[in-house]
């Protein structure tokens, strides 16, 4: 499909305006402790009033063919098509699944919430995900894996109390947890033969979570009929790593005797790690590139939403099979700037796509 932009200070199609609607009030538990391992809880319901009203212009120069966006207008809806998405690509074949979105709003991006809260948030959605994505029948052979054992312990006492899917754990926690360490857990003892699908949640906490994660899909999902999906794994952290320290060592291959130039490009890895992936320590960087090259292009993004502030903010937004959307929120409506079949980088939509359109 060919590739189309169009200036949003001047949309070629009409915009209509829409009564704001009233979307149910969307409840977060959250522990008062803000370690999310124990403790009471305390609730926050947030009142959202919001009209979306999406449009989006796809086709050639000439043409202008009209076709839903599809951004979600509360969380309820998201877990619809997030739930579709997932049963679309199981049908096409997929094995290995991501999902990802933001939990402190539909419009937020990382850091607008607490750590604590936001994970609180992914284990509350995933429940809700599950009552509407696993069938009753299938509860026992679906398998939850999330970061290590005392987020266990904590979901049966919260979010998953009395249900009957499975609730396991990718590590456990060690004496120098505090560091990065933790004790890794060998998943082929924690796998059971009727295990049908395995479904993680966020392990991005630690590098050794993911390292586990592609060590579940080697060990129980390839040869096999199983499906994983990542649940809010920000595997975006990975994949801009990885291509930050690949221009890094390109730099200082071609001027490998300049001491000026070291000093520069290592200065700004410092602060880019800083930044982004400061609970990476450097000696896992060769682990996590690999991870990049063997892991993650086996992933099929089924659903996906990243959002970019600024005066020429968006929003890069993917529900499987669509394509992937660079959407812009004007006035509570939705416009499509640009749509292609495989994902962009975030590089690339923020330099390049949003400030041209």
């Amino acid at each position: 499909m060919a590739t189309s932009y169009y200036s949003i200070s001047n949309p070629p199609l009409s915009k209509t305006s829409l009564l704001n609607k009233q979307v149910p009030s969307w409840v977060l538990r959250t522990i008062s402790k803000g370690n999310y391992t124990g403790g009471t809880y305390t609730t926050t319901k947030r009142n959202l009033r919001t009209g979306f009203h999406v449009r989006a212009v796809t086709g050639g120069q000439g043409t202008r063919n009209v076709s839903g966006a599809e951004f979600p207008s509360d969380y309820t809806e998201l877990l619809v098509q997030a739930k579709e998405a997932a049963e679309s690509a199981f049908k096409d074949g997929k094995q290995l699944l991501e999902i990802e979105f933001p939990t402190a709003g539909l419009q937020s991006v990382p850091g607008d919430g607490e750590g604590g809260i936001e994970m609180t948030g992914s284990m509350l959605l995933i429940r809700e995900f599950c009552d509407r994505f696993v069938p009753a029948e299938k509860a026992t052979r679906t398998r939850i894996f999330f970061p290590e054992a005392n987020e266990v312990s904590f979901a049966r006492q919260s979010a998953f109390e009395g249900c009957s899917l499975k609730l396991d754990y990718l590590t456990k926690p060690s004496l120098f947890e505090d560091f990065g360490f933790t004790t890794k857990v060998k998943m082929a003892d924690r796998v059971r033969p009727e295990d049908e699908i395995f479904l993680v949640a966020y392990p991005y906490f630690n590098v050794n979570e993911m390292l586990v994660v592609e060590e579940l899909y080697k060990e129980a999902v390839v040869g096999t009929d199983r499906k994983l999906i990542i649940f809010n794994g920000e595997l975006d952290r990975i994949r801009m790593l990885v291509t930050f320290l690949n221009k890094r060592y390109a730099v200082l291959t071609m001027f490998e005797n300049s001491m000026l130039v070291k000093f520069i490009v290592n200065y700004h890895l410092c602060w880019f790690t800083s930044l982004t992936i400061k609970d990476y320590p450097p000696f896992f960087y060769p682990k996590l590139a690999e991870l990049a090259k063997t892991f993650l292009p086996k992933l099929e993004t089924v659903y996906y939403i990243h959002n970019f502030k600024g005066l020429k903010g968006g929003t890069l937004f993917r529900c499987y099979p669509g394509p992937w959307k660079v959407l812009r929120n004007i006035g509570g409506s939705f416009f499509c700037l640009h749509e292609q079949e495989e994902m962009p980088s975030l590089k690339e939509v923020a330099l390049d796509i949003l400030p041209s359109a």
